[in-house]
């Protein structure tokens, strides 16, 4: 009973570690508009900022499939924890001290994008080594905190804008900044184990020869790409639908869309251990695929902006989903096998936006030829998701 509860506090710093990814995600977005009339910076030059975050990203997953073994777990969460605080302090003051302060903004940028890659490699296995029964339900319940932290990084932020005024921003910058500060505390003391014991983790090229890996990363990289296609698109689909201010259309869209994520990950987290989890996944898949068409293809706003929060719900279960069933079908996988899974993710999570930005922008900004075209991912993944299920019935799992 000891261990459990030590552990439980492990699990309460992944927990704020996922808040603490949302807020280096979802934060400075929110503050674009606001950098462009402070700082003379152009649109263009704006939308460099979440390229680069994404990248950085990208980078770090890629890298932590070497290095995080050798440098342990609660080493690395620690120093992601430490990078977050000091890119989101570095953002208050070194855009006002740098000759160009668009640099400045990108550097702080990179530094907490670090920390985001980190976190997304280590938190899964972290929980995944926890003594703890029903690890699907553990999982599902542990990235519902992105979603929590995602609205309260939007309603938070619009709340204290209205009562303290936009001008006020690097105050709230200061205070978002003493969650990852806090948290850095909680992985000093908390018990950390390790997925698999040193040297016995799978290597890569050991899990790129397996079949089983590659189909889940196809489902994980389609996992990405169905979540983010739409919600980074959902604002503009509400204000261009339903011609709400932006305020409004944020609310609506975007934080709508993470609410019922974060709910869908909580109901899963508990019908988990009664319904077999590739079912699960299979019933939601094919109410994304709907949500999709619905979004693409109603005559009517409202129901095309049901469409986009119902996705938010169908959507939620597949990446922590995908992380599960990887944990089962390649148990000796480790700590790259988590890198390569988050870097699927994000990979999705760049290819689907753009894609429904780039076809939008042939149909005249048409964003629901946008959605249509993107709905080929939840297709994919449903397809991908039969092939698992027959596949797991034929065989043992791998690895």
């Amino acid at each position: 009973m000891t261990v459990t509860l030590n552990y439980r506090k492990t699990l309460r710093a992944c927990y704020l570690g996922y808040v603490t990814q949302a807020i280096c995600a979802n934060f400075a977005p929110l503050l674009f508009l606001t950098f462009q009339k402070t700082y003379s910076i152009s649109l263009g030059e704006i939308a460099l900022i979440p390229t680069v975050f994404f990248l950085t990203q990208l980078v770090i997953d890629f890298a932590a499939a070497e290095f995080v073994d050798r440098v342990g777990y609660r080493a690395c969460v620690i120093v992601s924890h430490i990078l977050s605080a000091a890119g989101l302090v570095m953002l208050t003051f070194l855009p006002d001290i740098l000759p160009v302060p668009f640099l400045g903004i990108l550097i702080s940028v990179m530094v907490y994008a670090v920390s985001s890659g980190l976190i997304e490699v280590l938190i899964s296995p972290i929980v995944e080594a926890c003594p703890f029964e029903h690890k699907e339900s553990r999982m599902s319940l542990l990235h519902s905190f992105y979603c929590w932290g995602m609205v309260a990084v939007v309603l938070g932020s619009t709340l204290f804008f209205a009562l303290f005024g936009l001008e006020n921003w690097r105050i709230l910058t200061l205070l978002w900044a003493l969650i990852p500060f806090c948290n850095i505390f909680n992985f000093l003391t908390c018990p950390i184990a390790r997925l698999v014991e040193n040297g016995a983790g799978a290597g890569v090229r050991t899990l790129l020869r397996l079949p089983v890996f590659w189909l889940l990363i196809l489902l994980m990289a389609c996992s990405g790409a169905a979540e983010n296609a739409m919600a980074q698109w959902a604002s503009a689909f509400t204000e261009a639908a339903i011609g709400v201010p932006k305020t409004i259309g944020d609310l609506a869209g975007p934080c709508l869309f993470a609410a019922l994520m974060g709910v869908s990950r909580v109901l899963c987290a508990r019908m988990s251990r009664k319904v077999e989890l590739r079912n699960l996944m299979l019933v939601c898949g094919v109410l994304c695929v709907g949500c999709y068409l619905l979004a693409s293809l109603s005559l009517s706003p409202i129901l095309g902006l049901a469409g986009c929060a119902l996705c938010g719900f169908s959507v939620g279960i597949m990446w922590p989903g995908t992380i599960s069933i990887s944990s089962q079908a390649c148990p000796a996988g480790g700590t790259a096998m988590f890198a390569f899974l988050a870097l699927a993710g994000d990979l999705g999570g760049t290819l689907g936006p753009m894609s429904v930005g780039v076809v939008s922008g042939l149909a005249d900004g048409d964003l629901k030829k946008g959605f249509l075209a993107a709905a080929v991912f939840p297709v994919v993944l449903v397809l991908g998701l039969a092939v698992l299920k027959r596949k797991s019935r034929k065989s043992r799992p791998e690895a």
